[in-house]
């Protein structure tokens, strides 16, 4: 009773979606990324008149929030209004108003129409080379394919024109390409590409490297990437894993097969570092299907997710 009447809680408990904002509101570097986008901000070069825009800063913490917990513009706004949490992160704890979902989509479609995504996540990158956790001494590469709705039942009678089919061992699927290239070393992103689903990965490796490796792997798509018109006079040594019906005809029996078969297990090990970006992505942050019509769109938030992803990986080594 007294502890009631002290206003004393008895469970002073963090939850776990707590203690990850408290991390996050440590390492994601606000001051860098809002001096990116500040100056194509509503406001930012003459008064428009109404009320006063939100702060750069708050509808950027509301955007990550989106990308943390995969939320549409109506369902953050409703998530605003009902957890405290999310208010006090924001900085909008007390406040009179609250971003309605179209001011939210106006911040969204702000970050997509500068191009800033790719800016936040070389910004990030920037703060990670500095804190000695990206090394640049070798690249992995990979992709994965993120569906998209098949279905034509929709205003336009068809599917996402931008979108691709292709096939994947014995099936089929639809949807777009993420390509992704990360650190060897940390297996932190360093670079992303969106395209169809039909686009062949090794026609995107050359755009993956940020140009300071040495070393290159990549898993049996990337065969004769080092022959590719855009890899020449390239200083770059590509690893490349040998094709699955090869390797199975490797002969134990043999000690030069014996020591190709080692060489695999290596390669692997070292390419094994792009799989987890991959999960976090599509597990933790629900990007396992596209969200927009469109790979502009999608790429945008792609390259938004793996930024979280860095930061994550920061707050968490």
């Amino acid at each position: 009773m007294d502890q009631i009447n002290l206003g004393l809680d008895p469970l002073p408990k963090k939850t776990r979606k707590e203690v990850f904002l408290e991390e996050m509101n440590q390492v994601v570097p606000w001051s860098t990324l809002v001096a990116l986008i500040q100056p194509h901000a509503r406001g930012a070069h003459q008064a428009l008149g109404g009320r006063p825009p939100f702060a750069v800063e708050t509808m950027l913490r509301i955007h990550c929030l989106q990308l943390w917990w995969n939320l549409s513009d109506p369902a953050m706004e409703e998530e605003l209004h009902e957890r405290p949490l999310y208010r006090r992160f924001v900085g909008l704890d007390g406040s009179a108003r609250m971003p309605d979902e179209t001011t939210i989509l106006r911040f969204r479609h702000l970050l997509e129409k500068q191009q800033l995504a790719p800016k936040v996540l070389a910004a990030i990158n920037a703060t990670l080379a500095r804190q000695g956790l990206m090394l640049k001494t070798g690249t992995v590469v990979d992709a994965t394919i993120i569906a998209a709705p098949s279905s034509t039942k929709n205003a336009e009678g068809k599917r996402d024109p931008e979108m691709h089919q292709a096939k994947k061992g014995n099936q089929w699927h639809f949807g777009m390409k993420a390509h992704i290239g990360v650190d060897a070393d940390s297996g932190l992103v360093h670079t992303v590409i969106g395209t169809a689903a039909n686009v062949a990965d090794v026609t995107q490796a050359a755009a993956l490297l940020h140009g300071q490796e040495s070393d290159a792997w990549g898993d049996a798509g990337y065969q004769g990437v080092d022959k590719r018109k855009e890899c020449e006079g390239s200083v770059v040594r590509w690893e490349v894993a040998m094709r699955p019906g090869k390797r199975r005809r490797l002969d134990p029996a043999r000690e030069l097969d014996r020591l190709r078969e080692k060489a695999e297990k290596l390669k692997a090990s070292i390419r094994a570092k792009v799989e987890h970006p991959f999960r976090v992505v599509k597990q933790q942050f629900g990007y396992a299907k596209v969200r927009y019509r469109g790979l502009a769109k999608n790429t945008a938030r792609l390259r938004k997710v793996c930024t979280n992803y860095l930061e994550v990986s920061y707050a968490r080594p």
